[in-house]
């Protein structure tokens, strides 16, 4: 009898999908971290300001398109000055949501990774939040930019930053809005094979017209998402699929000698 070792077919993704009690309290436990940390960076007003100019000057020094530009193309029509607001308002935190969860269920290796690197990317873009508070385009005077959210609506920011106990307006840089969704397309792109998955990078592109358009983020704070998100993946690789062994047995051929001496008599 003789055995031999083979490597086994590539093991079901779901043998490393983690529990997901886990993964809820894990997801929740970040995103509370992360709100609680931009609270902390809240009330810089001068110093948000002072860099918001500095950004600004970057941006036409550069020779950057002026964010004017993209949102007059918006404020052609209210319907689609309205439409932008309601994308910025609810479709980042939802979208992102869904992705992580259909890669759970359909992806756990590629989740297991997704959730690492958008994990590392929010943790940089706290850091970057603390370390330099930044006012959005649509205060900055010298920028002649519309808060689009509060003249048109709907809106997620009160009126008057100092009192907005919900949400840290001078967290501008980077745009999570936009490293999100360029993380959401890369994923979907990684993680599916269909011809057609190169079009999950209009989310990302339309996600930019749009923070750009409603004078929520610069260029530059788009730039710096992008920036963050490829150290991040270029630090943190899809883990390889499991592979197992299985040991095969060969069952022994049937004998073909000669037939017992009492046969053929």
């Amino acid at each position: 009898m003789e055995s031999r070792t083979e490597p086994a077919e590539r093991e079901p993704d779901i043998q490393v999908r983690p529990p997901l009690v886990r993964e809820l309290l894990l997801v929740v436990g970040l995103f509370l971290v992360y709100k609680f940390g931009r609270q902390l960076a809240n009330g810089h007003t001068t110093e948000a300001f002072h860099n918001a100019h500095r950004v600004w000057d970057a941006e036409r020094t550069l020779r950057l398109p002026g964010e004017g530009a993209v949102q007059d193309a918006l404020l052609s029509s209210d319907t689609l000055i309205h439409v932008a607001n309601t994308y910025y308002a609810t479709v980042h935190f939802p979208a992102t949501l869904l992705f992580l969860v259909w890669l759970y269920l359909r992806r756990p290796r590629h989740y297991v990774w997704t959730r690492r690197v958008l994990a590392a990317l929010t943790a940089a873009a706290l850091v970057l939040h603390l370390g330099f508070p930044l006012a959005p385009p649509r205060m900055l005077d010298a920028a002649h930019l519309v808060d689009t959210a509060q003249v048109y609506g709907p809106s997620v920011y009160a009126a008057k930053p100092a009192t907005d106990t919900m949400a840290n307006q001078f967290a501008a840089m980077p745009s999570l809005h936009f490293g999100w969704a360029l993380m959401l397309a890369v994923g979907m792109i990684v993680a599916t094979s269909s011809r057609w998955r190169w079009l999950w990078l209009l989310h990302p592109l339309l996600t930019l017209l749009v923070v750009v358009g409603t004078a929520n983020h610069y260029w530059l704070d788009a730039l710096a998402a992008t920036a963050l998100l490829g150290i991040a993946l270029a630090v943190i690789r899809l883990p390889r699929p499991g592979r197992s062994l299985v040991v095969r047995r060969s069952v022994p051929a049937p004998s073909h000698g000669l037939v017992s001496s009492g046969a053929g008599r």
